[in-house]
């Protein structure tokens, strides 16, 4: 499946806020900070990156079903799995 570019920009967005967190964790590293703090910080790089998968996903599946030349069926199974991967 083929993602539309024009709907990739917040995902690419997320993905960079999300390198800029994870570049924050290991700066925290470095610094020796608080383990919680870390964690904390972890955590959000995480949330980041499940939102932007989950994104390409329901970008994916939206453009399956709105096949207009009905050729292209949607791969229930190949979906799922892809869901699961996040889990």
């Amino acid at each position: 499946m083929q993602l539309d570019r024009t709907d990739m920009g917040k995902v690419i967005n997320r993905l960079k806020r999300a390198q800029g967190q994870l570049a924050g964790v290991q700066r925290m590293l470095e610094e020796g900070r608080d383990c919680e703090d870390i964690v904390m910080q972890l955590a959000a790089v995480s949330r980041a990156l499940d939102r932007a998968g989950f994104a390409i996903i329901a970008t994916g599946m939206r453009q399956c079903l709105t096949q207009a030349d009905g050729e292209e069926k949607l791969d229930v199974a190949k979906l799922e799995k892809l869901f699961l991967s996040l889990a």
